[in-house]
């Protein structure tokens, strides 16, 4: 029994716990300082190390958007060596993963750096002032089930249609990442900014009728592709597909035939 003593006094028994107010606020900050260190400790333990290596087929596109008027950028696959991780992060092998920006408003690293994985409608965009939220979430996952082409991956060289076509897919990305969701699918467009206030996108230089035409077919209940995002503060925060496990073991073997063959080519 928890007997709780105003001041002290009163009739106690055999097995009471007597705590006063002191104590129960002290155990109350306990448990708050506890369950606060559990979640992030838990936060912590899903990361991914990765830095910007390069880019898979891409093509530059001027946008607005993200508190930028007219600025150029590389919009297509932008590739991300990862070196180690913890936690779920451990999905992906130490290899270069495909990824596509979602957070115009900074750039890619240049160096190594910690990211957190985490659900897409998790992350907070510092420009809309929310998080992406499911419904926008569901329409990237759509996208990506829909029109993602892994040959945009490769090493190239890529064909003008690859080029522009990664470049189409990241613009429709940030129409679903920083504009208002339309009432219906059709008022998606990339070269018309829509959104009042802080957010909105537009493009141009790019094949925007092709953009459009993918948005357009969303209904945010179609096939969805298994999509994480990692996300870093002060760094360009990127969406990535979590690999199949037949395409985890096949980069694993890879890995460890190439280490097989530097140990014999030492001999």
């Amino acid at each position: 029994m928890l007997v709780v003593q105003p001041g002290g006094g009163g009739e106690r028994f055999p097995g009471d716990v007597v705590m006063n107010r002191h104590s129960i606020a002290t155990a109350i900050l306990a448990v708050f300082a506890v369950t606060a260190l559990s979640l992030t400790t838990a936060a912590r333990a899903n990361t991914v190390d990765i830095v910007h290596d390069g880019y898979g087929a891409n093509s530059t596109a001027t946008f607005w958007a993200a508190w930028q008027y007219g600025s150029e950028v590389g919009a297509g696959v932008y590739k991300l060596d990862k070196t180690a991780d913890t936690g779920i992060g451990n999905t992906w092998p130490n290899t270069t993963i495909p990824s596509f920006c979602i957070e115009l408003q900074e750039t890619a690293p240049t160096s190594t750096y910690t990211y957190q994985v985490m659900m897409p409608e998790d992350v907070y965009n510092s420009v809309t002032d929310e998080t992406m939220g499911t419904t926008k979430a569901n329409y990237l996952r759509e996208l990506w089930a829909r029109y993602y082409d892994n040959t945009w991956a490769g090493s190239g060289p890529f064909s003008g249609q690859q080029h522009g076509d990664a470049e189409a897919f990241a613009a429709a990305v940030w129409e679903i990442v920083y504009e208002d969701v339309p009432v219906s699918p059709i008022g998606w467009d990339v070269t018309i900014d829509s959104t009042t206030g802080a957010g909105g996108f537009r493009a141009e230089y790019l094949d925007a009728d092709k953009a459009n035409t993918w948005l357009r077919s969303l209904t945010g209940s179609g096939p969805k592709a298994d999509l994480r995002a990692f996300v870093c503060q002060g760094q360009q925060d990127y969406l990535v597909a979590v690999p199949e496990p037949a395409t985890v073991i096949l980069l694993g073997l890879g890995g460890l035939l190439s280490l097989a063959g530097r140990r014999r080519s030492r001999k």
